[in-house]
Formats: C-alpha cells, sequence, structure tokens
C-alpha cells in the first residue's frame, strides 16, 4: 500500500525537532522502559501492562516486517538531536474501509508537552497521503485523554462521533472520541503550511 521507498529500512523522515525512522533491535530497551509506566499503556488498545519483558523486541520485528511488506508503516520518534534515542512510536496502518488509514502514536511520559506527539502526527500525515494512495486518516483517542484529543485537532482531524472501542490490551471496552481527517483537508493545511513558510524565509 506504501511506496516502495518508504519499506526500506533506510527511510527516514526529518521534522524541526524530530526523526521518525525505521525501529530497530537496539530501540528495544528505550520503548520498553518507557511502556513500562501505566500512564502511557493505559491510552492505547493493543500495548500491554504490565509491559512483557520481550514485547519491545517482538513490536521491533513484526513493524520491519509489516514495512518491508507495505502492509502498514510504523516508525520511533527520535529527537533529532539524539537520533539513536527512540523515545516514542507512530503507525499508519489500513483499516477495513477502502481508503482508509489508522493512526496511532505514544510518546514516552519525560517526553511530555514538548509538541513532539504533534509534530510526529504531522510528519505521518504526510507520509500516509504523500506515500499511499488513502484518502482518509482516522484515529480514535480515550474520552480521558484531552491531551491526545489536542494532538490531533492541531492536526486538522475532525471530530466525528463517540463509542465505545474493545481494547484487546485492556480487555474491556472504553468510550472513545473518533476523529477523521480528509485528503483534501490536509492538501489545503498542507498549502497553507508552505505559503506561511515561504513568508517566513523572505521576510
Amino acid at each position: 500500500m506504501f511506496h516502495d521507498l518508504a519499506r526500506d529500512d533506510i527511510y527516514r523522515l526529518e521534522t524541526p525537532k524530530l526523526w521518525l525512522r525505521w525501529p530497530k533491535l537496539a530501540d528495544a530497551p528505550n520503548l520498553a522502559r518507557y511502556l513500562a509506566d501505566h500512564d502511557v499503556t493505559k491510552m492505547t488498545s493493543r500495548i500491554p501492562h504490565p509491559y512483557p519483558p520481550d514485547e519491545a523486541e517482538r513490536f521491533v520485528f513484526e513493524t520491519r516486517r509489516n514495512n518491508s511488506e507495505g502492509k502498514s508503516i510504523g516508525l520511533v520518534i527520535t529527537p533529532n538531536a539524539k537520533p539513536d534515542q527512540a523515545i516514542g512510536a507512530i503507525t499508519l496502518a489500513p483499516t477495513d474501509v477502502e481508503g482508509e488509514l489508522v493512526i496511532g502514536y505514544w510518546v514516552g511520559v519525560p517526553f511530555w508537552g514538548r509538541g513532539y506527539a504533534s509534530e510526529a502526527v504531522r510528519g505521518m500525515l504526510d507520509i500516509g497521503f504523500g506515500m499511499s494512495p488513502a484518502n482518509r486518516v482516522v484515529a480514535s483517542v480515550r474520552t480521558i485523554n484531552p491531551a491526545s484529543r489536542g494532538v490531533l485537532e492541531r492536526n486538522g482531524f475532525r471530530y466525528t462521533h463517540d463509542a465505545e472501542s474493545f481494547m484487546p490490551a485492556r480487555n474491556r471496552s472504553h468510550m472513545v472520541h473518533w476523529f477523521e481527517l480528509e485528503r483534501q483537508a490536509w492538501a489545503l493545511d498542507a498549502g497553507r503550511e508552505t505559503s506561511r513558510s515561504s513568508r517566513d524565509a523572505v521576510s
């Protein structure tokens, strides 16, 4: 589903503060350390708590396989000053609806409040719409997670509805807010960003 360029493990996306790159085995200890925090995992649907000792390695291998096969795209989030320090992860995967992707992301607690999640989502949207034929990206956040809702809204996502969603890692359903971003809305916003950047460059 994704362009061949993203299916090569040397692929990375650089944003003002971050690198988004393929995970590697050396990232597993950092990922496991941050995912040991229940404040992170309780907001996710598929990350267990307590976090199993070998789960981070499994994530690395599975993500790399899915990336190489073009089934989905999963990247770790790293500060651009320390590209070997994985502080979170972000994934785009197809849903059962044709032309639709779902985005998921997390950032370790020590790095909350720095705008990293918003920046990572913006970069991942560029990959999703720029390297796949997707027409829409959807996302859900628990209703008790206003910070994650803010991340989506800052990136142009539109709230659609609330619903109960079964979370396998929690073994129960929780109420979530659902959001969506259409390709056309993303393209308009990307155009405004380019215009602002161009003005800044000559001002």
